[in-house]
């Protein structure tokens, strides 16, 4: 083989290389946060729907509430949940056109964890605008990624829904949004809890097959607390509210 064709063949494989590389490269930040990053407290901003804010849960008792006291005085979690919001900009209740979306990203938390995908399940949602799920993510991720703080971003997947559902909201829609919702992930080098693995099948904690209750919104908390800090929850931790 001749110099001119081993040149070639080379500039051929590193032109190659330039494209294949960085998106193999890329993948889900699953790693815990790093608390020496960031001054005490650390700011966790907590994004969701009902289940987010606590319905179902009782008073003090949603998820946020139960991380805040696993996490202690280190951290300081405030709730974002606002309930029936929709990921997606199509959806009847999207997330980003209530007040607390303004709230959470003038919060400049230092970490998002964001739980929602659950009300884009109902059929009027889903089956007119799924395809707008991915880059409605997409965007929700980008305008907290550009807050000051330049925070740290967990996407859940969309809790587990009991038996054959209630208000619309339905399992089978959820196991299609969470394929797209570890594409996002892996898109943009984000970090992943499986929050719907940790309650599938107990459909025993969702009185009404969607909300779950006390038990099930600890197990949420557990879930995103291993995920934060790479430990496992401490078997009895406050749920102080602020």
């Amino acid at each position: 083989m001749t110099m001119s064709k081993i040149t070639r063949r080379l500039l051929l494989a590193l032109l190659v290389a330039s494209f294949v590389l960085p998106a193999a490269a890329m993948a889900a930040d699953n790693t815990p946060v790093d608390p020496g990053k960031y001054k005490e407290p650390i700011k966790l901003a907590c994004v969701g729907d009902s289940i987010t804010a606590g319905v179902g849960a009782g008073k003090g008792r949603s998820w946020p509430d139960q991380v805040r006291g696993m996490l202690g005085e280190k951290w300081a979690v405030k709730n974002f949940g606002v309930s029936a919001t929709t990921l997606m900009n199509s959806g009847d209740k999207p997330y980003q056109k209530v007040g607390a979306f303004k709230n959470a990203k003038d919060f400049n938390p230092d970490v998002v964890v964001i739980v929602l995908g659950t009300n884009d399940t109902k059929p009027q949602n889903w089956k007119n605008f799924k395809t707008d799920f991915e880059a409605d993510y997409k965007d929700m991720v980008k305008q907290f990624a550009e807050t000051p703080g330049k925070p740290r971003i967990f996407i859940c997947y969309p809790p587990y829904v009991g038996k054959k559902g209630n208000y619309g909201i339905n399992e089978p829609n959820v196991l299609e949004e969470i394929p797209v919702i570890t594409k996002v992930a892996k898109d943009m080098n984000l970090g992943v809890i499986d929050v719907h693995g940790a309650l599938k099948g107990k459909d025993g904690l969702f009185p009404d097959n969607v909300h779950p209750n006390a038990e099930g919104a600890q197990i949420i908390a557990a879930t995103v607390f291993k995920a934060l800090t790479g430990k496992e929850a401490p078997a009895e931790a406050g749920s102080k509210s602020k």
